[in-house]
Formats: structure tokens, sequence, C-alpha cells
């Protein structure tokens, strides 16, 4: 199976309905959009209201964690059953039910009155989350005509991209002026808008396979996804050696070679075709989205605290000065298209890991205490340059290495990879974070009382926290903190920078060829059926 063949234009809807003409198109991208809108913010929102919900129901640290977590576990393990599902059932069907209980289940988290209930009502907009995410992109490139498809992914990039940050700054804005509990408006709001529109506007396209859907190879993924990500959740605070996470990874990581087996036996009838990944385009594509998004989520793990802890800024505050990168991140991804065209994705995408990686390291070089928020302002912006330039040919090139019909699995392998990248960069820029801070602090507590340093040390909040018990020392112990945070982050950032750095060099040498791989169509066939 190649990705190299002749260029195929969108499929006609079946009974004489004709393909989706301008305003249809247009119809249909706005739809998905809001759908993968209400997803993306539904992954970050939360994060700012931990400290209500633990006060709340009196739950520990741990249980507002896995409210969160809860949901981006469900999503990731079920991205690529649920989108090869939606292949076959049909992507408008697949796509309506998921609103349904996605809406549902924000208005019971709404309105829950424990954290159990908060916990099911996640799990359940996790599940129905991975039912929308890969059909809003499929939706794309199996509708959208060649010549048009580059410009919705790029839009879809952006939203994907940018929704996150986009998000956490509504949720910030609901908590201070209203209460937390009035985070989950704003997804539903978007899934009631999302839902008119896809009645109205969106076709139905499903897969007609002659091969039996491949249900081994969905549940290996599922726990493979499972395993990897919860260790990745769970290793920063349980510890890496701790027995749970050493299972947890044991599992993933044999159900991840299990799965490769079994789709390598299965091979044209298989969930997902791991022999595409010889391919230039769906390996490039995949391993500069895992970086990318990687890096990015790393970012927002140490951004916030320098925000808040080293400027003092509030919640809200701190989500406004992440909109320039988002901003910029949104706009060049529309871009990205045209340029792609123009040079080709390969010179694209490095150009965009490039100026990535410049960013990274401007902001290793000249983040500092008393230089503030515009000592990391460039860097935060030429970051976000970098990566929408280099986030919309690389979906753009997964979605083209697997055939139409096998869109809704495309898809989902393009968000697994996210998902993963995210958990990733959290994980480790965290930890080297956290590991910087550990060692800067160590060499500047002398004469600091025990207990006070050894509660310091745990943290930049816990410094801050602890300081007033110092007495005349508190101001000192405040400044060491800050100054040992932003040696931390230096520590990450330049972690940062190698890893782009490397992988720079893999896209401008093994980067993928074309400007627009043809998305094929080869033992199964696609139906588009007509919008009535």
């Amino acid at each position: 199976m190649s990705s190299n063949q002749t260029p195929q234009a969108a499929a006609v809807p079946v009974g004489g309905g004709g393909a989706p003409d301008a305003r249809q198109l247009r119809a249909i991208l706005i739809s998905v959009s809001i759908a993968l809108m209400a997803v993306i913010a539904s992954v970050s929102g939360l994060n700012v209201a931990q400290t209500h919900m633990a006060v709340e129901w009196g739950a520990s640290q741990t249980t507002v964690l896995w409210i969160i977590n809860i949901y981006t576990l469900a999503l990731a393990a079920l991205l690529l059953p649920l989108g090869a599902i939606g292949d076959r059932w049909g992507r408008k069907p697949m796509l309506i039910t998921g609103l349904i209980i996605f809406g549902a289940a924000g208005v019971v988290a709404g309105l829950a009155p424990s954290a159990a209930v908060m916990i099911g009502a996640r799990v359940a907009a996790g599940i129905s989350a991975a039912m929308i995410m890969p059909i809003t992109l499929a939706v794309i490139t199996s509708t959208f005509p060649e010549e048009e498809r580059g410009k919705a992914i790029g839009v879809w990039t952006g939203v994907a991209g940018g929704g996150g940050i986009l998000g956490m700054f509504l949720s910030a804005v609901l908590v201070d002026v209203a209460d937390w509990r009035w985070l989950f408006v704003l997804p539903v709001v978007l899934v009631v808008v999302a839902l008119a529109m896809t009645l109205k506007s969106v076709p139905n396209s499903r897969e007609r396979s002659t091969h039996s859907f491949d249900t081994i190879g969905a549940l290996v993924s599922t726990i493979a996804v499972i395993g990897l990500i919860f260790v990745l959740q769970e290793g920063p605070e349980r510890g890496w050696t701790d027995p749970v996470s050493l299972i947890s990874l044991a599992v993933g990581v044999v159900a991840a070679i299990a799965f490769v087996a079994w789709e390598l036996h299965r091979r044209d009838a298989s969930l997902l075709d791991v022999r595409l990944f010889r391919e230039r385009g769906l390996a490039g594509g995949s391993i500069t989205l895992l970086v990318v998004f990687g890096v990015q989520a790393g970012i927002a793990v140490v951004i916030f605290p320098f925000f808040q802890a080293v400027l003092g800024w509030s919640g809200l505050l701190s989500t406004v000065a992440m909109m320039p990168m988002a901003i910029m991140m949104m706009m060049t991804s529309g871009l990205a298209p045209k340029m792609a065209a123009k040079i080709g994705a390969r010179s694209t995408m490095t150009v965009g890991v490039a100026m990535s990686t410049l960013g990274l390291a401007l902001m290793a070089l000249f983040a500092s205490v008393d230089g503030g928020y515009l000592s990391i302002l460039v860097g935060m912006l030429t970051m976000g340059i970098g990566m929408g330039l280099s986030m919309t040919p690389s979906t753009e090139a997964i979605t083209s290495s697997l055939p139409r019909a096998k869109q809704g699995v495309a898809s989902a392998l393009n968000d697994v990879t996210r998902e993963f990248g995210t958990a990733l960069g959290v994980a480790m820029l965290g930890a080297l974070l956290a590991n910087g801070y550990h060692s800067a602090m160590d060499d500047k507590l002398g004469g600091i009382p025990q207990k006070a340093a050894d509660t310091a040390r745990e943290g930049i909040a816990n410094a801050v926290e602890v300081a007033p018990s110092t007495g005349s020392q508190a101001q000192g112990l405040i400044h060491t903190a800050q100054q040992s945070f932003v040696d931390g982050w230096q520590q990450a950032m330049w972690a940062g920078v190698a890893v782009m750095g490397v992988l720079l060099v893999y896209i401008a040498l093994r980067g993928p060829k074309g400007s627009d791989p043809a998305i094929t169509d080869e033992a199964e066939t696609t139906e588009i059926v007509a919008v009535r």
C-alpha cells in the first residue's frame, strides 16, 4: 500500500446530490471545528478548578488529578477503535452519537454532587470525545476536494493546537466571575451548536470493507495505550520505580509489541497497517506531532508556575499571558498549507521545527526573575509560529498516508500521537524542572530552619507558602526559590532544544517528499451520503 498514487478528488455523494459546494464545505468545516473545540477545551479546562473541587468535596490531590486525567486516559485509549468503527458505521452517526453523550456527560459533571459522580461523568466524556475527535478530521479528509483539503486541515490543526489554551482562558474567566461548575457550560453550549450544524450540514461517509473488523487489534491497542498513558500520568506522582508504574509500563510495552505483531499478521485486514510507517509521510508526520505536542505540553507545565509563583500573577492573568503563543500558532496553521504548496511539506516542516527550536532556546537563554514576562515573550511567539508551521503539514502527511476508507483510523492515529506526546512532554519536562529546582535549592538553604527548608525543597509554591514562618529570611527564601525555579526551567528548556534539534535533523533528511500526498482507496470503498 503506498501513499504515492494518483490524486483523487472528494467522493461524490450517492443519490445524485453532487459534491458539496463552497457554502456547504464552509458549514462542514465550522461544524467539525466547533465540535473539536468542545473536546479540546475539556482537556485543560478543569486544571483551573483543582482547588475548588478539593475544597467542596474534601477530595485528596490524587482524586482531583484522577478527575482530570481519567478524561485523557479514556480519550486516548479508545481513539483508534472508535475511529475505525466510525469508518464502518458512518461518520455522521458516530459524530452525532458522540456529541449527544458528551453533552449529557457535561451536564452531569456540572451538577455532580460528589467526586465519584464527577469521575464517572468524566469517563463518559472521554469515551464520547474519542467518538468525536477522529471523526472531525475524517469528515474533512473524506469530504473536501484535494485543492481545498490542506486549508481545511490547517483550520482544524489551529483549533486543535490553540484550542486548549483558549479553553483554559475561558475556563479561568468563568471561575473568576462565576463558579467553577460553570466550566461545563462552555463545552455543552459548543456541543449543542455543533450538533445542530452537524444534523443540517455534515454529509455521512462510511467504509464498505470486504474484511471483518479487527476486534483483537482494537482490544490490544486499547490495553497498550492505557498502560503507557497511565504510567506517564502516574509515574511522576508515584515514582518511576513504584510497582504500579512498572507493571503499567510492562503491560503497555508488551501490548504494543503484540499489537504490531498482530497487525502485521492481519496485513490488509488490520485495524492499522503498521507497514505504512516505512513511508516518510506517516513516520515523519507522527514523530513530528509526538515531539511538538510533547514540548508544547511540557512548556505549559513549566510556564504557569513561572507566571504564578515567580511573577505573582493570578490564574486568569497567567492564562492571558499564554494567548499570544496560541494566536500565533492558530494563524500560522492556516498559512502552512500555502507555504507547503510553494516549497513542499518537508521544507515547511523543517522551517517550523527550526522556529520552535529557536523559540525554546530564546526562552532558555533569557528567562529570568528580574526580566519577567518580556524575557520569555519573544521565545513564546517564535515557538508559536514554528508549531503552527509544523503541525498542519504533519497532520496532512498522516491522513494522506492512509486510504480514504480508513480516514477515521488515520485521524485517530493523528490524535493518539498528540495525546502520547502531551503525556510524555508533561512527564519528562515536568520531571526535569523539578530535579533542576531541587538541585538549585539544595545549595541555597543555609541558615533556613530545617523544617522550612524541607518544605521549600518540595516546590516553589511550597516555598512561597512556608516563607512567612522564617521571619526576616522570608524575602530571601522566596527570591531563592524563584531563582531556583528559573534554573530548573532553563534545564528543561535546553533538554527540549536538544530533542527538537534531533527532530530537525530527522525531518530535514527524512521528512515527507511531496507537498500533498494523495489519499487513496484500495480494497475498500467509501460512500458519501448526500445531505438532505
